[in-house]
Parts: structure tokens; sequence; C-alpha cells
């Protein structure tokens, strides 16, 4: 079988890809998303802001769809600011948000930690603070392929995201204060654990060539969601022994007790069907099990993608009582909805 050296999409020009998947997303849940005026990439939740309560901003990259608009609506982020693909949002549109989201009680900025959303997201809370609007930040680090465990402050925020988002969504529904909110996005992200493997590359928007290049027998194991290459390349192995490759390296540093619960993703990184994933869900539930772990909720499908790229990341958050009831709170979004 030849190598793919250009992959077709469903686009129109290159440069406008992102604009008009925003304009799409509008269209398709104008019951939950907004813009906001002079900020076409800031987009807000119909019902935001709400006066007393801690506003939610989100934001990053495009190509992670639904990620990150994927998470505004009742119960989980208040706005949304909206990169180039695999690009921080500039200060703008972030301010844009925050000052959308702005309810009276401040607002909590939550984004993956990669350079550019660091400087812009810091730029934009000193503009909110000097507006009045005091900002906290909490920057994700779920990738435990990224870096070891020691240096944590330096992994790559993934899909651990969804469950950050959703922890911060609920205790600012809950009218729960800008420190305590702040304080609960952090203990999630500390207690989030994320890997991935992929099978074959996703393909740019503007070239539409493969990242990087994997051979017919190959996987890439501990791959980034902007395209990035693993920490390893191993042989193809089958479901269970791809799932058993992750878990390993989950339950090893997560280090649950029996009888511990945790919230799972099994999440498509853009090209792997449902079907794939159900397959590993199945393993990771026999390897959970014989741990004596419990899975108190799980989400199979796509929440946290890198354009095309045919993979799987897999992320567990050991649930405490607090957590539990946070990720257990209703929601209504795009990408998550539960009553």
């Amino acid at each position: 079988m030849p190598e793919r050296l250009r992959v077709k999409k469903f686009i129109n020009r290159p440069q406008d890809a992102v604009n008009e998947t925003v304009a799409g997303a509008l269209l398709a849940h104008e019951d939950m998303l907004a813009p906001i005026t002079g900020a076409p990439r800031a987009l807000r939740a119909t019902g935001a802001p709400r006066a007393g309560k801690v506003g939610l901003v989100i934001g990053g990259g495009s190509g992670h769809e639904p990620g990150f608009f994927g998470y505004v609506g009742r119960g989980l982020a208040d706005a949304v600011a909206i990169g180039n693909v695999f690009a921080a949002p500039p200060p703008d549109p972030i301010l844009a948000a925050t000052l959308a989201a702005d309810g009276g009680a401040g607002v909590l900025h939550i984004f993956g930690n990669f350079s550019g959303d660091l400087m812009n997201f810091e730029m934009a809370a000193e503009m909110a603070a000097a507006r009045g609007v005091p900002v906290r930040t909490i920057v994700t680090t779920d990738d435990i392929a990224s870096a070891p465990v020691d240096t944590r402050a330096a992994r790559r925020g993934v899909a651990g995201n969804v469950f950050v988002f959703k922890v911060a969504g609920a205790a600012c529904d809950r009218m729960l204060p800008l420190e305590t909110c702040a304080g609960l996005a952090l203990r999630a992200n500390q207690r989030c654990y994320t890997m991935g493997i992929a099978l074959e590359p996703g393909a740019s928007v503007d070239s539409q060539k493969p990242s990087f290049r994997l051979g017919a027998g190959d996987m890439e194991i501990g791959v980034g969601v902007h395209g990035e290459r693993g920490i390893a390349r191993a042989p193809l192995a089958s479901a269970d022994g791809a799932a058993d490759l992750i878990v390993d390296r989950i339950l090893d540093e997560m280090r649950p007790a029996e009888g511990d619960r945790v919230a799972l993703l099994v999440n498509s990184l853009g090209g792997t069907p449902k079907m794939e994933l159900y397959i590993l869900n199945r393993r990771l539930r026999e390897r959970l099990r014989a741990r004596g772990v419990q899975v108190h909720r799980t989400l199979i499908g796509h929440y946290y993608t890198s354009l095309d790229m045919a993979g799987v990341s897999i992320t567990a958050l050991h649930l405490d009582e607090e957590l539990t009831a946070l990720i257990d709170h209703p929601c209504h979004s795009p990408a998550w909805t539960q009553p």
C-alpha cells in the first residue's frame, strides 16, 4: 500500500477554515453559543455572564474540535478564545472573552501548558486586571508522556482539559468564590493522567500533508495533540496490547488504592472510530477491575482531537468525594451534556 503524501479534506480555502468552523458551530449550537461583538474568534455561552458568579474562560488553538468551544455552556465555561490551528489565541480575543464572562466575582482562566497560550493568557489577564477584573489562572499539565513526574509543571495539557473544565465549570456554577474554584481546578489537574498512541499522523490543513512519517507496521507512543512525534516508536500492537501499555503507565503514576474511583475518557484523536474506542475500553475496564479501581463515569468518543490523527488518548481522573460531585454536576454544552 503506497504512503499517503496528501490527505483529502472537506475544506474551502485553508486560510478560511477556522473562521468557517466557528461560523458553522454558531449555527449548529445557537441555543448554547453566541458571538462576542468585535471579537470574531471569541464566543460566550448564551446565558453568560451571570451576576455574582465566577466566570470561566477557556481557550487554545483550533484543530482539537470539539475543543474548545464544545465546552462552553451551562455548568462548563462561560466564554472561549479560539486561535489558528494548533496556535494560541491572541490576547485581544482572550480579553474579550474575559470581559464577556465577568459577572462581578472574578474570572478563572484555564488552558493547556504551551508557550504561546502562557504568554497570551498572561497578557490578557493583566489587561483585565487593569479594567478591574481579577483573574486566576490554572495551566493544565496532564500528559504523562511529555515530561517526568518530578517535572510535572513542564508537561503538556491535553485531553485532561475536558475533566478540568468540567470540575471548574461545576464549581463556578455552584457560585463558589474565585479562590475555591481555582483550587478545585488545580486539584483536578493534579489528579489527571493522560497518554496517547497514534497509528497514523494527522494532516495539516494548509499543506494537507501528514505531520510526520510512520511506517505501516509501527505505532507512535506518547504523541502530543499538535502533530508532535511521540516519545517512542514501537511495532504495531493489538488493541489489548496498546491499552495495557497506556494503563500500565497511568496506574504506575496514579498509584490508586483498592476501591478508589476514576472518571475515564477514551478519546479519539480524530480518525479513530468508536468501534475501536469501545474495544480499547473493554480492556481498560478489565485492567482497572483487576486492580480494584472502580470506574465512576466513562466518556468515549471525539472529545479532544488532533485534526484527523488516527489514534487514541486515555485520561483517568483520580476522584475524591468532592471531585466526584463536580463531575456529576449537570451541564449543557455542544460536547458534553448531562442532566
